[in-house]
């Protein structure tokens, strides 16, 4: 089991979890799952993630990285919280790891690809029905307390892992900006490849 802390809105997150799943499957090894747990940026930064800031970091990645990625993203449809949808992928793991997997894959399936708000509560809905999941009253307090989690293990961002032997942040990319204050961003293979032995050795 890889662990990774996450939040639903981070687009560095949606790239790298897709690049885990891609080599997963080149590997054959779909025995390792991901355990997204959540990472909230809207209370780490003491407020909510601003759409018009993700969508310039979107125009970058697309242009330098990943131009097959974020095709359907419309930033009017950036939900105005991520708590809503980290608490049913919470509620997911625990039915199951697997089912866990992929309501938190879906979630930013839905919003990076699709388009969709994934704050509204019909679209959550019909997710968990989707999945047979049911969202406790315990749930939502369980996601402030995986982040302090978190905080505790000493996570740093969002996308950051948790193999077996190491951790690692944001291990597919390398993300910086320049003197002027412009997103850098392109693969990081070397941190890749020692990130994916790590997982799967």
């Amino acid at each position: 089991m890889i662990e990774v802390y996450a939040d639903i809105g981070c687009p560095f997150t949606h790239v790298g979890l897709r690049r885990f799943v891609e080599r997963r499957a080149e590997m054959g090894r779909e025995d390792v799952q991901l355990w997204v747990r959540s990472w909230p940026l809207e209370v780490v930064n003491e407020k909510p993630l601003d759409p018009d800031f993700i969508a310039e970091e979107i125009v970058d990645i697309r242009e330098q990285l990943a131009p097959d990625l974020f095709v359907g993203f419309e930033t009017e449809k950036f939900p105005v919280s991520s708590l809503p949808a980290l608490t049913l992928a919470l509620a997911a793991y625990g039915v199951g790891a697997k089912g866990g997997e992929a309501v938190s894959l879906r979630l930013r399936d839905l919003l990076f690809e699709q388009g969709v708000d994934v704050s509204d509560p019909a679209v959550l809905a019909d997710l968990a029905n989707e999945f047979e999941v049911q969202i406790g009253a315990a749930d939502q307090q369980r996601v402030l307390d995986e982040y302090i989690s978190g905080r505790d293990r000493g996570v740093i961002g969002s996308p950051h892992f948790f193999t077996p032997s190491a951790d690692f942040f944001c291990p597919a990319l390398d993300v910086s900006r320049d003197s002027l204050g412009n997103l850098q961003v392109c693969a990081n293979e070397a941190a890749f490849d020692e990130f994916i032995l790590a997982c799967f050795s």
